[in-house]
């Protein structure tokens, strides 16, 4: 189950992205993930934004606003290939909800987190890899019944 955090100062996205960011950061997490594009799937994709208070984010030389995406996903979810798509696609994401131009994608950063097997839990039980396998597994083979019917 995937989770993703947006981290940026106040007022550093357009009205636009400020509305629209967290669904298509989910929907970027999950396509990279591999994830079946079902309501279930969807559901469990949390998307947060943060917004820092005016002031609270700087750098040595500057205060142009720097975002920050944390993307936590079960370790092994995510081939390399898939990180690289998940990082220029968040990126990209990220710019245009800012309404930035590409010559700016090193104001974002993305730090993918590998939540460790056993480590994740759920609905009061923990959740292994090898079981949302078999859910996304199922999830496919459903989808696929009724597509069918």
């Amino acid at each position: 189950m995937p989770m993703i955090r947006l981290t940026v100062p106040s007022g550093a996205l357009t009205e636009e992205g400020r509305r629209t960011v967290r669904r298509d950061l989910a929907a970027v997490l999950l396509r990279w993930e591999g994830a079946p594009d079902t309501a279930f799937f969807r559901a469990q994709a949390w998307s947060y934004l943060v917004e820092l208070p005016e002031g609270a984010q700087t750098t040595a030389e500057d205060d142009a606003p720097r975002f920050l995406v944390d993307v936590t996903v079960p370790q092994g979810a995510v081939s390399e290939r898939r990180k690289a798509g998940l990082v220029e696609d968040a990126t990209r994401t990220v710019l245009e909800a800012a309404g930035l131009s590409p010559a700016d994608a090193l104001r974002v950063w993305v730090l993918v987190h590998e939540q460790p097997d056993g480590t994740w839990g759920a609905g009061g039980s923990v959740l292994r890899y090898a079981d949302l396998v078999a859910l996304a597994k199922g999830q496919q083979e459903q989808k696929g019944q009724q597509a069918d019917a």
